[in-house]
């Protein structure tokens, strides 16, 4: 099975495994590999910056007509918005390297996040919503056995957004104030834990039943190691590594800073090194 993905701890990028013979080799898929979470209430969750600050949480959102930031992410950003309050991004980045330039967001607190947010609901903070004017450029294949969304960019520019009604939304609009005096009012303080992923930096592959890396990110803790490609993971600190989801276990609660001890094999020889884990998105 063939399978290359990008090592981010806790979220680990597969690529699915063709059907196709060797003799008939499956071409080259293009696209990003996005890491994402199901919240509590299960919506799909990915991170992204704004101008480089960040990472922020956004849910996905087929039916939102635009992408929606919150007023506080807009301000850290140094965002400056309209009078209808639309802002131009100079830089939109979701995490697994999709970079989009000049990407218009809709600056507003949106009553459903604020509720969410007060209640403590996702069991995340909610920063944002990505809409249509986002996701209708690329074709996106959902896959909940796996930790990642493929999306492949569409040459297709959508059409602007030309306005969205202010106060239409029948008075839905005072649920997220109602929603957060709720919250004062039972004494409900939601806990956030906003955790940055640990940050290997390689990508592998399955082959007989063996783990091999494929490729490594310049000056990533894996490439700093000395790790090269064609090395196989034999085992990461005391987990034996024999499938790419064995490796995705070991990885799973590893943190910026962790330091992990992995056996590699090259040309009949095993080795151990010590990698100390960077700071993902």
């Amino acid at each position: 099975m063939r399978a290359p993905l990008l090592l981010c701890t806790i979220a680990v990028l597969v690529h699915e495994a063709s059907s196709l013979s060797a003799a008939d080799p499956a071409p080259a898929t293009p696209g990003v590999a996005v890491p994402y979470r199901l919240t509590s209430t299960k919506h799909v969750l990915v991170r992204a910056k704004v101008n480089g600050q960040g990472p922020y949480h956004f849910i996905l959102d087929t039916g939102a007509p635009a992408l929606f930031l919150a007023k506080s992410v807009a301000e850290q950003a140094g965002l400056n918005t309209d009078r209808n309050g639309w802002a131009m991004l100079e830089s939109f980045e979701i995490e697994g390297g999709l970079r989009m330039p000049k990407v218009r967001a809709r600056v507003d607190d949106l009553f459903q996040l604020e509720g969410m947010n007060s209640l403590g609901l996702a069991g995340v903070e909610l920063h944002g919503v990505i809409g249509y004017n986002v996701l209708a450029r690329y074709r996106i294949t959902y896959d909940f056995t796996a930790n990642r969304l493929h999306w492949v960019p569409l040459d297709f520019e959508p059409p602007p957004i030309q306005s969205i009604g202010q106060g239409g939304q029948g008075g839905l609009e005072l649920l997220g104030p109602l929603m957060k005096t709720l919250a004062a009012f039972m004494g409900v303080r939601p806990k956030f834990s906003a955790e940055p992923r640990g940050h290997l930096g390689i990508e592998v592959e399955e082959r007989n039943g063996r783990v091999v890396i494929t490729r490594l990110l310049p000056a990533s803790p894996a490439a700093v190691a000395g790790l090269q490609p064609g090395d196989v993971i034999l085992a990461v600190s005391r987990t034996k590594i024999v499938t790419i989801a064995d490796l995705a276990a070991a990885l799973a609660d590893a943190r910026p800073g962790d330091v992990l001890r992995l056996q590699r094999l090259r040309q009949g020889a095993t080795a151990t090194v010590t990698l100390t884990l960077t700071e993902g998105l």
